[in-house]
């Protein structure tokens, strides 16, 4: 039964769909950044094209080959530092691995509590907006002002002070016609009689 149960909540939960709401409305506040962008864009983009156009290839190729060295000056040196490392110590380099991978266990939990929260809030974000688009804030706001108002108390009226709107719903239901009952079978019962002596 606890399955049926968890299908049928799942079924019935509106959290993902709130989720797609509050996630649809936000890339439409983020689409509404576009154009800004697109013009800071326009504006920046024909000092930049001048900039590469004035670049010698040649300064940029000795650029790039001198960083290609130093790179794999630098590679070269951490490799044999690490091979001396793994050579010497396999069993703090295991511990290390060991620690590493606590470590990352404890950061994806983390990250699963934060990736947990921050569905919830674009659910209710999600939730909101539903809610704005469905009108139902100002309904919200009607219902409680009929909690705060105070019930009113019901009026008897009497017989004598009817008024008239309640004549006249009498007279029409007395107007209708109203379905006749077939009449009861009447049912008989013999009477035994007895014999004579």
């Amino acid at each position: 039964m606890a399955i049926t149960d968890d299908i049928r909540k799942a079924a019935t939960d509106p959290t993902p769909l709130y989720f797609l709401a509050g996630t649809a409305d936000l890339a439409v506040q983020q689409a509404k950044k576009v154009p800004g962008l697109v013009e800071q864009i326009r504006t920046e983009a024909p000092a930049r094209i001048e900039t590469v156009k004035n670049i010698d290839p040649n300064a940029v190729q000795e650029k790039a080959t001198i960083r290609a060295k130093e790179a794999q000056e630098t590679i070269q040196t951490k490799v044999t530092e690490f091979i001396s490392i793994l050579d010497t110590d396999l069993k703090k380099l295991g511990e290390s691995a060991q620690d590493l991978a606590l470590r990352g266990v404890g950061v994806a939990a983390e990250y699963a509590v934060k990736a947990k929260e921050t569905y919830e809030k674009v659910a209710e974000h999600g939730e909101q907006t539903v809610k704005t688009w469905r009108g139902e804030a100002a309904e919200e706001i009607e219902e409680l002002a009929i909690a705060v108002e105070p019930k009113a108390e019901p009026v008897e009226v009497r017989s004598e002070e009817r008024p008239a709107a309640a004549a006249a719903a009498e007279s029409a239901s007395a107007k209708k016609p109203v379905a006749k009952k077939a009449p009861a079978r009447k049912v008989t019962a013999k009477k035994a009689t007895q014999p004579a002596k």
